[in-house]
């Protein structure tokens, strides 16, 4: 399970993106800094995300990335 904790840098995953289609988009350069996160039921998690652009606040942690060199974020 992810974790994401206030102050992290955050991006939507490149996995969330190529499944709905959204690789080359606005949603792709997207970034931001959480603000919070709350636990609505088990297994699901959303974080409250101060984004650099207009994108929705409420993003359920399963379609997050760190920002930087890892497997979510990127395919390096």
């Amino acid at each position: 399970m992810k974790t994401f904790k206030e102050g992290d840098r955050v991006a939507y995953s490149v996995q969330f993106l190529a499944s709905i289609g959204m690789s080359h988009s606005d949603m792709a350069h997207a970034r931001g800094i959480v603000e919070s996160t709350k636990t609505l039921v088990e297994n699901c998690t959303l974080a409250y995300i101060a984004w650099n652009c207009d994108m929705p606040k409420r993003v359920n942690i399963a379609n997050l990335a760190h920002v930087g060199p890892n497997r979510r974020f990127c395919n390096c």
